[in-house]
């Protein structure tokens, strides 16, 4: 069993390696010191503008797109890199994956556009009564004449209060239910949709509430198929659990990094604190653990390349990362003392911004259900492919 990289892998990933420490890195005194929560949009846009130099552009945008169409196990070391630092990027050239369910016009008018950076979309499923039970929305958008007329409100929308336009999940078809009744609309926010961002305690995502009132769409802006919108969120809903899960492995790298150095470092009662047997056991349980969850990572994204039903895997790497990284931040903040306490190290905010990831996209109670699941009905065998 071969657990190496092969060489396009290692260059690609220390590629990326070399543009977090040289672009990003770099930043992150000002920006912990500037007490942003983000990089304003045209900085962001600079950034990726010089990462495209480096040649990413589009990870998982097919070639047909100008994107690298790069498998999941590569876009997962890469996400490891860039989660290395407090500084929040993104690379550029990227779309909702179900945006490519839109047709010719549509890719036209949202796709392409998404795709080059000149439009910023977002994806409104979750309600203030339907968040990990998504079946529950109850947004509704009903014909009137030709068009549709949306109301209701979602929550905790990633980019909802920049957005330009919305992937809306609507129930069109209330005797159906949202599972198999429900829409997928391309909304405008011209079209007369608003939005209140909403305070959270981490710095990581800035969420917002839209408001959707008698909000009117022509037919042209159905995506995909009426009655097909739920299936449509679950795949948005899958794509992201994996790659979550490689953000937590590149987080917590970097705090075990900063906790053995300034063991190494920081010295009382005349020697190091790092001789001192709490101190290593905290940093040999998180170098255990992030060993763990790297390879739980990976091998869920390997799932995903090789076209196997990952859900079973993905739920477990997610479960586990996400605990994991919120431990090995601790550790790290405890081994710093007060200076991990302040805004002058990345650790504090992290302390703050791993906790949302055992909550959205998919609790850590929904991974476990998942999991039980697969094992008490027989749909995944103990000990996997290997059994």
């Amino acid at each position: 069993m071969d657990f190496d990289l092969s060489d396009e892998q290692r260059d690609i990933r220390d590629t990326a390696r070399a543009f977090v420490t040289k672009e990003l890195l770099p930043l992150e005194e000002e920006f912990l010191r500037s007490g942003l929560v983000r990089l304003p949009r045209e900085r962001e846009r600079e950034l990726q503008a010089k990462a495209r130099e480096f040649g990413f552009w589009g990870m998982s945008t097919p070639e047909a797109y100008g994107g690298m169409a790069l498998p999941a196990l590569t876009q997962a070391l890469i996400h490891i890199e860039v989660a290395r630092t407090c500084v929040p990027f993104r690379f550029g050239g990227e779309a909702d994956n179900i945006l490519y369910a839109a047709d010719t016009a549509q890719q036209e008018e949202y796709l392409k556009p998404t795709i080059e950076g000149r439009r910023l979309g977002c994806f409104a499923l979750t309600e203030p009564g339907a968040g990990s039970d998504a079946a529950a929305i109850r947004t509704t958008a009903r014909q009137d004449g030709g068009d549709w007329v949306i109301n209701g409100q979602k929550t905790f929308i990633s980019n909802g209060d920049d957005a330009d336009y919305a992937i809306v999940i609507a129930v069109t078809d209330p005797e159906r239910g949202a599972r198999h009744g429900s829409t997928a609309f391309l909304v405008d926010r011209d079209a007369g949709w608003s939005s209140s961002p909403i305070p959270t305690m981490g710095s990581w995502h800035q969420p917002a509430t839209l408001f959707f009132d008698q909000v009117r769409v022509p037919p042209g802006k159905v995506l995909g198929e009426v009655g097909a919108g739920f299936d449509l969120a679950k795949r948005w809903i899958g794509r992201g659990r994996h790659v979550i899960s490689a953000h937590c492995v590149g987080i917590a790298e970097r705090c075990l990094r900063m906790a053995v150095d300034y063991a190494n470092l920081r010295e009382t009662f005349g020697r190091a604190i790092g001789e001192n047997q709490a101190v290593q056991w905290m940093i040999a349980d998180s170098e255990t653990e992030l060993e763990a969850a790297r390879w739980l990572a990976l091998r869920a994204a390997w799932d995903v390349d090789r076209g196997a039903d990952a859900r079973h895997s993905v739920a477990m790497a997610k479960l586990f990362c996400c605990q994991m990284v919120g431990r090995v931040v601790d550790r790290a903040l405890q081994i710093h003392g007060g200076m991990g306490y302040t805004k002058e190290l990345p650790l504090e905010g992290w302390y703050r911004a791993v906790r949302a990831m055992r909550i959205f996209e998919g609790t850590d109670e929904i991974q476990r259900l998942i999991l039980s699941r697969d094992l008490l009905r027989g749909f995944t065998r103990i000990g996997g492919h290997l059994a």
